[in-house]
Protein backbone atom coordinates (compact mmCIF):
# COMPACT_ATOMS: atom_id res chain seq x y z
CA UNK A 1 0.00 0.00 0.00
CA UNK A 2 1.36 3.12 -1.05
CA UNK A 3 0.53 6.14 1.68
CA UNK A 4 -1.58 8.08 -0.62
CA UNK A 5 -3.97 4.47 -1.57
CA UNK A 6 -7.56 4.94 -0.64
CA UNK A 7 -8.09 2.48 1.93
CA UNK A 8 -10.81 0.19 1.03
CA UNK A 9 -11.19 -1.62 4.62
CA UNK A 10 -10.78 -0.26 8.13
CA UNK A 11 -7.99 -2.31 8.84
CA UNK A 12 -5.78 -0.35 5.88
CA UNK A 13 -6.41 2.79 7.87
CA UNK A 14 -4.38 1.58 10.77
CA UNK A 15 -0.53 2.79 10.83
CA UNK A 16 0.43 -0.44 12.36
CA UNK A 17 -1.03 -2.77 9.06
CA UNK A 18 0.69 -0.45 6.82
CA UNK A 19 3.77 -0.75 8.68
CA UNK A 20 3.18 -4.35 8.56
CA UNK A 21 2.55 -4.37 4.50
CA UNK A 22 5.71 -2.05 4.56
CA UNK A 23 7.72 -4.67 6.29
CA UNK A 24 6.65 -7.44 3.76
CA UNK A 25 7.69 -5.12 0.91
CA UNK A 26 11.23 -4.58 2.19
CA UNK A 27 11.61 -8.54 3.34
CA UNK A 28 10.33 -9.82 0.07
CA UNK A 29 13.66 -9.13 -2.44
CA UNK A 30 16.16 -9.83 0.51
CA UNK A 31 14.37 -13.37 0.58
CA UNK A 32 13.76 -14.16 -3.13
CA UNK A 33 17.20 -12.49 -4.15
CA UNK A 34 19.85 -13.34 -1.53
CA UNK A 35 18.43 -16.45 0.06
CA UNK A 36 17.98 -19.94 -1.01
CA UNK A 37 15.28 -21.92 -0.09
CA UNK A 38 15.83 -22.62 3.69
CA UNK A 39 13.95 -23.40 6.85
CA UNK A 40 14.50 -19.47 7.93
CA UNK A 41 13.32 -18.45 4.68
CA UNK A 42 10.07 -20.04 4.59
CA UNK A 43 9.13 -19.23 8.41
CA UNK A 44 10.00 -15.64 7.66
CA UNK A 45 7.88 -15.28 4.90
CA UNK A 46 5.26 -17.12 6.73
CA UNK A 47 5.52 -15.26 9.69
CA UNK A 48 6.06 -11.68 8.12
CA UNK A 49 2.70 -12.54 6.17
CA UNK A 50 1.39 -13.63 9.57
CA UNK A 51 1.26 -9.70 10.83
CA UNK A 52 -0.58 -7.98 8.57
CA UNK A 53 -2.81 -10.85 8.39
CA UNK A 54 -3.53 -10.92 11.81
CA UNK A 55 -3.70 -6.96 11.91
CA UNK A 56 -6.53 -7.62 9.48
CA UNK A 57 -8.58 -9.99 11.40
CA UNK A 58 -8.73 -9.21 14.46
CA UNK A 59 -9.12 -5.47 13.68
CA UNK A 60 -12.75 -7.09 12.15
CA UNK A 61 -13.78 -8.57 15.17
CA UNK A 62 -16.19 -7.05 17.51
CA UNK A 63 -15.13 -8.35 20.86
CA UNK A 64 -12.16 -7.12 22.57
CA UNK A 65 -11.04 -10.57 23.81
CA UNK A 66 -11.24 -11.61 20.24
CA UNK A 67 -9.18 -8.53 18.40
CA UNK A 68 -6.92 -9.04 21.61
CA UNK A 69 -6.21 -12.53 20.14
CA UNK A 70 -5.54 -11.43 16.76
CA UNK A 71 -3.12 -8.53 17.82
CA UNK A 72 -1.38 -11.08 19.89
CA UNK A 73 -0.68 -13.46 17.39
CA UNK A 74 0.76 -10.42 15.16
CA UNK A 75 2.56 -9.50 18.03
CA UNK A 76 4.35 -13.18 18.32
CA UNK A 77 4.73 -12.64 14.47
CA UNK A 78 7.04 -9.80 14.59
CA UNK A 79 9.27 -11.04 17.11
CA UNK A 80 9.66 -14.16 15.45
CA UNK A 81 10.20 -12.16 12.49
CA UNK A 82 13.42 -10.30 14.66
CA UNK A 83 14.58 -13.66 15.67
CA UNK A 84 14.85 -14.70 12.17
CA UNK A 85 16.43 -11.80 10.80
CA UNK A 86 18.81 -12.38 13.79
CA UNK A 87 19.25 -16.14 12.62
CA UNK A 88 20.26 -15.07 9.28
CA UNK A 89 22.59 -13.14 10.35
CA UNK A 90 23.98 -15.44 12.50
CA UNK A 91 24.38 -17.64 9.49
CA UNK A 92 25.99 -14.97 7.72
CA UNK A 93 23.31 -14.91 5.04
CA UNK A 94 23.10 -11.28 5.73
CA UNK A 95 25.06 -8.52 7.54
CA UNK A 96 24.11 -6.33 10.70
CA UNK A 97 23.54 -3.57 8.47
CA UNK A 98 21.37 -4.98 5.99
CA UNK A 99 18.62 -6.00 8.77
CA UNK A 100 18.70 -3.02 10.69
CA UNK A 101 15.75 -1.03 8.77
CA UNK A 102 13.56 -4.40 9.18
CA UNK A 103 14.77 -4.43 12.81
CA UNK A 104 13.70 -0.47 13.14
CA UNK A 105 9.86 -1.37 11.23
CA UNK A 106 9.16 -4.54 13.43
CA UNK A 107 10.00 -2.60 16.60
CA UNK A 108 7.67 0.59 15.78
CA UNK A 109 4.94 -2.32 14.55
CA UNK A 110 5.14 -4.31 18.32
CA UNK A 111 5.39 -0.77 20.25
CA UNK A 112 1.51 -0.56 18.02
CA UNK A 113 0.56 -4.03 18.84
CA UNK A 114 1.35 -3.56 22.46
CA UNK A 115 -0.86 -0.37 22.60
CA UNK A 116 -3.45 -2.02 20.80
CA UNK A 117 -3.16 -5.27 22.93
CA UNK A 118 -3.55 -2.98 25.88
CA UNK A 119 -6.69 -1.18 24.77
CA UNK A 120 -8.33 -4.66 23.93
CA UNK A 121 -7.54 -6.04 27.05
CA UNK A 122 -9.07 -6.45 30.57
CA UNK A 123 -5.97 -7.21 32.14
CA UNK A 124 -4.52 -4.61 34.27
CA UNK A 125 -1.28 -3.49 32.98
CA UNK A 126 1.15 -1.56 35.40
CA UNK A 127 0.26 1.90 34.33
CA UNK A 128 3.30 3.70 35.85
CA UNK A 129 1.94 4.89 39.02
CA UNK A 130 -1.35 5.48 38.27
Amino acid sequence: MQPNDEPWFDHEKLEVYREAIGFVAWLSPILEGTLRATDVRDHLDRASNSIALNIAEGNGKYAPKDRCRFFDTAHGSSLECAAGLDILVAKQKLAPNEIRPGKERLQRIVRMLIGLIKRNSTRDYDRGGE
